[in-house]
């Protein structure tokens, strides 16, 4: 997180021999990543796309080929990049029948992700993919009206806090961090105050975080 309070998500790249033991440890290393990007919602098929791009990388290039994965943004787009050094062919979309053993990953990239495509170079192939988030702007938040309800308390906290700041956009990562604790803090001596167990408000409200309610 930038000093403003914005979500920097700067371009990150991984290389990697494909092999098939790596597709697991890709898997995590994504969803860790995205969730530190903001990006809880997009894990699942960021996942599924990696998966299969990398699998396509061993199956039609050969195991153990120096592969590279990079995540971006492209505008408000999350892309995934799966970079090997085959620059012979193109990857093809195929219609894969009910008992065929292959060509089913770019068909599930297809289904999943909002457009995907191929770049071929001197020495290199990438094929990308990208998938659409809820994000007003490249470094911004999502999460919809609840960041947005969270966001303009933590303005008010943090503004009581450090008085030069006007809005939660421009308080520091620390101070907004800070507010949002205080926030937190205050409630539970509210709930506390009308005679609520502490501990059941929280229960109850990380079950209804996890379930994105």
């Amino acid at each position: 997180m930038g000093d403003d309070g914005c979500m920097v998500r700067r371009p990150w790249e991984l290389p990697f021999l494909a092999e098939a033991k790596e597709v697991a440890a890709l898997r995590r290393i994504v969803r860790l990543h995205l969730k530190m990007w903001g990006l809880p919602r997009q894990v699942g098929v960021a996942q599924l796309c990696v998966s299969e791009l990398v699998t396509n990388v061993i199956l039609h290039v050969g195991p153990r080929t120096p592969t590279a994965l990079r995540l971006s943004m492209n505008g408000t787009y999350l892309r995934i990049e799966v970079r090997d050094p085959d620059c012979r062919a193109l990857p093809t979309l195929v219609a894969a029948g009910p008992g065929s053993d292959s060509g089913r990953g770019l068909a599930l990239v297809d289904a999943m992700a909002d457009r995907w495509g191929v770049l071929l170079g001197a020495d290199r192939k990438v094929t990308w993919c990208e998938i659409a988030t809820d994000l007003m702007s490249p470094n911004g938040h999502g999460g919809g009206v609840r960041v947005t309800r969270a966001e303009a308390m933590i303005s008010l906290y943090g503004t009581v806090a450090s008085p030069r700041a006007v809005s939660a956009s421009r308080l520091s990562a620390a101070v907004a961090k800070d507010a949002a604790i205080d926030v937190i803090v205050d409630l539970l001596h509210w709930s506390g105050a009308h005679g609520y167990d502490a501990d059941d408000v929280l229960d109850m409200a990380q079950m209804r975080f996890e379930a994105g309610m």
